[in-house]
């Protein structure tokens, strides 16, 4: 069995292309492997140091992965600054990583182009920290997106240099977690590039029937087929590849065919689309709603992970340590 590692931004919520890109494999995921999800509230500060609602975010992000079927009974389901041995450890790999290969990461190159005003040492040691709550749980596998392979390789750099300066073979090298088969990814409803809460183009987990409504009849479409057969331009196609997510095969079928014809209408494209997306979220958001209103079992959620969890990571720790030689007299 694999112990498998995955965490979350406390920044905000979850949209579908976190659903459908990741969290519906987690499901399946976590009957399968000892697996370890949190909420990565340390690193939410790297881009927002001093955040409007910290606790209001993480009880937020919290609510909507248990929602989502994330099992706290079968996964370990934490807060990250709940674990201070992360702390430890991030502080332990930072004596060992250099400033040169942090600041040729894509990450930190493409977050002070859009923070110039905030380039923080957090920023710089982004990776490090990564590296951190993955290794302490000699984790073998990451669930990553093509924009976190970077940082998966760098959390292999780290670990195999542990291991070489201290002559030891403790930490494992983890992969990127295998679903079996191509991650859905979901584009944005602006046209371009994939659906998230910064790019502003996302349909939340947690929005009412009324905010769909609302967002996907405002999705970029174009001015409709010139000829029959013609293919569907680059936002079109977006809205295709959503549909084929949430809606019947025989609706994507009829609208592809009216496409193709070019008799499609739009607006009606998208009228039906955003009752296809509220069918999918409306039992979640329900739930979300519910395990929002009951602080006693959320509180039991994160109390127990976080036990679980400092378990897991004390135990590194402690053995790091001995490793380093820092011991008791």
């Amino acid at each position: 069995m694999d112990t498998v590692v995955s965490g979350i931004r406390s920044t905000g919520t979850l949209h579908l292309g976190n659903y459908f890109g990741a969290i519906k494999n987690f499901l399946k995921m976590q009957t399968e492997n000892n697996c370890y999800f949190f909420i990565a509230d340390y690193h939410a500060l790297t881009t927002h140091p001093k955040p409007e609602d910290l606790h209001g975010n993480i009880k937020q992000v919290l609510a909507e992965y248990l929602a989502c079927g994330i099992d706290p009974e079968i996964a370990t389901v934490f807060i990250q600054s709940d674990v201070p041995e992360v702390s430890e450890l991030y502080l332990l790999l930072n004596m060992n990583a250099y400033v040169g290969e942090l600041e040729r990461t894509a990450s930190f190159k493409e977050k002070i182009r859009k923070q110039p005003d905030n380039i923080n040492a957090g920023l710089l040691t982004y990776p490090v920290l990564m590296a951190a709550d993955i290794i302490i749980h000699k984790a073998n596998k990451v669930p990553v997106g093509k924009d976190q392979e970077q940082h998966l390789e760098m959390t292999r750099r780290f670990a195999r240099r542990f291991n070489m300066i201290y002559d030891v073979n403790y930490f494992p090298e983890p992969d990127a977690y295998n679903f079996g088969k191509q991650l859905v990814k979901i584009p944005g409803l602006d046209g371009t590039g994939k659906m998230g809460k910064s790019e502003g183009n996302g349909v939340f987990l947690a929005d009412t029937p009324q905010e769909i409504r609302k967002k996907v009849m405002r999705a970029v479409t174009d001015t409709g087929p010139a000829a029959q057969g013609q293919e569907p331009s680059e936002p079109v196609k977006n809205l295709f590849t959503i549909m084929n997510v949430v809606s019947d095969p025989d609706t994507v079928k009829f609208f592809t065919e009216k496409h193709a014809s070019c008799e499609i209408r739009y607006g009606d494209m998208k009228k039906q689309l955003a009752e296809d997306i509220i069918r999918v979220t409306d039992p979640i958001r329900s739930k979300i709603n519910d395990i929002l209103s009951d602080n006693r079992y959320l509180s039991r959620v994160v109390s127990t992970g976080a036990e679980k969890a400092r378990a897991s990571a004390s135990k590194t720790i402690r053995e790091v340590r001995e490793i380093i030689g820092y011991r008791s007299f």
